[in-house]
Formats: C-alpha cells, sequence, structure tokens
C-alpha cells in the first residue's frame, strides 16, 4: 500500500471513530423521540405485529392474508410488496414453533464461532483464530434474546454470517445454502448473493459462477412469487410506505450495529471506535473472504447511510455476528499500516 494511501486510511478510520463516539448519543435521542412519536399516534411494535403474524398462521390462516390484515391493523402500510416480510419466520413458527426458532439461533451462533476456526485455516493466526471465535460469540449474542423468533433480520444474519465464514473453504455449497436461506428469510440480504457473485467472477471461479447464478434465479423467483402474494391481498386505501430516503448518513448504520450487539452495554467511547474499527480488520485480512466481507459490510454501510429511516436501524442486525469478527484483524491492519508509514530502510550490502 502507498505510503499516502495508508495515511489516509488511517486518518479516516480514526476520525469517523471518534465522531461516533458522539454520533451514538445523538442518534439514541432521535430513537427515543421517534419510539415517542410513533406510541402518541398509537403505533405498535415491529415483535407485536410479527406475534400476531405468527399466531394467526399457526391457527389456520394463509400468511399473505394474515400479515396485509396485521398491518393494516396496527397502521404499518402494506405497498409496495417488500413492506410484508417473506413468509419464511412465519411458515417455520408453524412447523416448529417459537421455541424451535430458538434453538435454530443457538444452534447458528455456536456453528458460527466454530465456522471461523475453520474458515482462517492456515491464514490466521492461532491468536486470530481465537480472537475470529470469541468475537463471533460476542457479537451474536442477541441469537439468545427471547424475541429472536419474530426477527427476520437476527434470523437472517446468523445464516448469512455462517455462509460468509465458508464462502472460501470446501463448504462453500453449504456456504451458498445457507445464504440463500438467509435471503429468504430477509430479502434485503440479497446484495451479499450479488457481492459473492462479483468476487468469483473476478477469480475465474466458473463453477462457483454458474451455482451463484442459479442461486440468484431462485431468488428472483421467489422475491417474484412474494410480490403476487402480496399484491393478490392489497385492498384500494391500502397504505404505503413513506419510502427509504432518510439520508442520515453512516451514524445510523453504526448505532444500529451498537443495538444490535453488545456493544450497546459498554460506554460510548468504547463502544464508538468498536462499531467502526471490525471494517478495517476485513480490508486488511484481504484475499477473497476479506473483498467479500468489505463489500458486504461496506456496501451495505453506505446503503443504510443513504436509504434507512430512523427506525430502520435494525436492519443491521443482517451482521451478525460475522462484523465483529473484524475486530480480530485489526491488530494485522495496525502492522500493515505502519509498515506501509514507516518503512524500515533497505540496508545497503558492504563492498
Amino acid at each position: 500500500m502507498p505510503r499516502w494511501a495508508a495515511l489516509l486510511l488511517v486518518a479516516l478510520f480514526v476520525a469517523t471513530s471518534a465522531w461516533t463516539i458522539f454520533s451514538l448519543g445523538t442518534r439514541d435521542l432521535a430513537h427515543n423521540a421517534d419510539i415517542a412519536e410513533r406510541t402518541a399516534r398509537g403505533g405498535s411494535k415491529d415483535m407485536d405485529l410479527y406475534r400476531a403474524v405468527h399466531a394467526e398462521v399457526r391457527a389456520g390462516e394463509n400468511y399473505y392474508a394474515a400479515a396485509t390484515q396485521a398491518n393494516r391493523a396496527m397502521g404499518y402500510p402494506t405497498r409496495p410488496f417488500v413492506t410484508i416480510r417473506p413468509p419464511v419466520l412465519a411458515w417455520g413458527a408453524k412447523l416448529w414453533g417459537d421455541s424451535g426458532w430458538r434453538a435454530i439461533a443457538a444452534i447458528l451462533w455456536v456453528a458460527n464461532a466454530v465456522a471461523w476456526v475453520v474458515a482462517l485455516g492456515k491464514r490466521g493466526s492461532d491468536w486470530e483464530k481465537r480472537g475470529a471465535m470469541a468475537l463471533s460469540l460476542f457479537g451474536g449474542a442477541a441469537a439468545l434474546i427471547p424475541e429472536v423468533p419474530y426477527s427476520h433480520e437476527l434470523q437472517s444474519g446468523l445464516l448469512i454470517s455462517l455462509g460468509l465464514a465458508l464462502s472460501t473453504t470446501r463448504w462453500w455449497p453449504g456456504a451458498l445454502v445457507a445464504i440463500v436461506l438467509g435471503i429468504a428469510l430477509r430479502e434485503l440480504a440479497t446484495p451479499v448473493l450479488l457481492a459473492w457473485g462479483a468476487v468469483v467472477l473476478v477469480a475465474g471461479e466458473r463453477r462457483k459462477l454458474l451455482a451463484i447464478a442459479v442461486a440468484a434465479m431462485l431468488v428472483a423467483v421467489g422475491l417474484w412469487l412474494h410480490a403476487q402474494g402480496v399484491e393478490a391481498q392489497l385492498r384500494p386505501g391500502d397504505q404505503a410506505s413513506p419510502g427509504w430516503s432518510g439520508m442520515h448518513g453512516p451514524s445510523l448504520a453504526f448505532y444500529g450495529i451498537n443495538l444490535t450487539t453488545l456493544l450497546q452495554t459498554m460506554p460510548g467511547w468504547i463502544a464508538g471506535p468498536l462499531c467502526v474499527l471490525p471494517l478495517l480488520g476485513w480490508i486488511a485480512l484481504g484475499g477473497r473472504m476479506g473483498v467479500l466481507a468489505t463489500l458486504w459490510f461496506g456496501g451495505f454501510i453506505f446503503a443504510v447511510s443513504v436509504f434507512a429511516r430512523q427506525e430502520n436501524f435494525y436492519w443491521m442486525a443482517l451482521f451478525v455476528p460475522a462484523y465483529c469478527v473484524g475486530l480480530a484483524f485489526v491488530p494485522r491492519a495496525l502492522c500493515d499500516l505502519r509498515a506501509a508509514i514507516m518503512p524500515r530502510p533497505v540496508s545497503s550490502a558492504r563492498t
């Protein structure tokens, strides 16, 4: 890395980390004000909505009829179709109940921690492997909250993270299945599949590229069927979404990372930098895994910065637990940056 690029990267991450210390408090005030405003106008909590939908589906109601009716009753929009969540979480609740989803989340939480040790293989030091395992458990602790059966983003994030860990191993077909299942739970995760496709295209891995292309087509068909299911239940006068043009900047994304992990238990002067530095670690890892993680995390942070509204902070649960694993590679990043900024002088041979 050129010296100027290393200095620029250091300046960028130091400035962003310092700024995030203060922005977490600002975003928290905005979050509380948003809750108060929605409560004042009789709004419901998202988890209450999904509990109601699950109950109706378990009672035998058609998912799309139950979801659109619950959205109307609780003041949520039903247009466009993405305002209605995919049916997989509710269908699963009917098959194995909420306790089943809790068990699945706990299993995925442990599987992620093990997968990162396997994924790093010979690429990571023993300290990085241990750190990755511990940070995966730390970053994914939300998998154990009682509300996890009603969180599309958390369940999806656990699967996406597992897929990311296995994406460059011989178990990549399993990674593809995990990512597709994650997208089936929350279509907002679709860009990770596209990012993986871009990485394998550049790497010239034709077999993987073909498999990812087939998976992308299946996802497209699934989204089309979902749209048709929602459309069949719409009525004239149904409420439309206010749109997604929040323009809150990266402060909302980092605030979401803070609230969906155990970082929320730490003081802002610690949590702020720890919300930012994992991205530096993923950049430093390099290779296909590092590039894929950087594209996914960096790209999604940018998208949230531009499009998300204040109440959409929970989108960042899609990063659970893989994003925090990037902290394991921060020491590597610091060594690389130091070498680029202060290179050792080359000693000349004696004549």
